[in-house]
């Protein structure tokens, strides 16, 4: 009977391992891009060696490519708790637009990756196996929506899911992405506790306001 038992312990023990390792790379890579990053700083930040990693994950870009994937299956998976068959279609896209902005502002590490990868021209992430899952879960929930919406005679006929998609990460992506820049030039820091609400709703306004114009 301790068989079963001592396997699904490690099994357990094997996730929590590389739960550890893809959490750690996450910060690495983030930080210092994926030229910059060590393999070997990784495994000095978590408790399993270099070897192992190569275990896990075969090599340093597997390990990034790694990272990549789970960032995005993150924030998918985020967008799956949206009710688009039930909520009011602006209701939805305001919560959806809310959702967008609230991840990315708790994971700036997120930006920096999808702005090294642009970097890279996207060369890791198109090596990826989960990539055509990607774009499903992001612009499946949104046609609905604008399909209830147009059906109520409520939103534009001309606007798809990818142009209310692009609008929605435009805004939360610049306003990280760019914020110290923004801040130099102007002097204001869109990362302002004061103007949080104003920013997050205006965010809403903007797709709103795009659709039924």
């Amino acid at each position: 009977m301790a068989a079963p038992s001592s396997e699904a312990e490690r099994q357990r023990d094997k996730e929590r391992t590389r739960a550890d390792i893809l959490a750690v790379a996450t910060r690495e890579f983030a930080d210092k891009g994926y030229t910059g990053a060590r393999v070997d700083e990784i495994a000095a930040r978590t408790s399993t060696t270099k070897r192992m990693i190569y275990y896990y994950f075969g090599g340093k870009e597997q390990l990034y490519l790694a990272v990549l994937e789970k960032a995005y299956l993150t924030i998918r998976a985020l967008e799956k708790h949206v009710d688009v068959e039930r909520l009011d279609p602006e209701d939805a896209l305001r919560q959806l637009a809310a959702l967008t902005f609230d991840h990315h502002e708790a994971n700036p590490d997120f930006i920096r990756l999808v702005s090294i990868e642009n970097i890279h021209r996207a060369e890791h992430l198109a090596q990826s196996e989960i990539l055509p899952g990607l774009a499903d879960p992001a612009l499946g929930g949104i046609t609905r929506i604008l399909q209830r919406g147009r059906e109520a005679g409520r939103f534009r006929a001309d606007a798809d899911a990818l142009d209310v998609h692009m609008v929605i990460s435009s805004f939360c992506v610049f306003r990280l992405a760019n914020r110290h820049t923004f801040q130099a030039i102007f002097s204001r820091d869109l990362l302002d506790p004061a103007r949080r609400a104003h920013y997050r709703k205006m965010l809403g306004d903007l797709v709103i306001d795009y659709l039924t114009a």
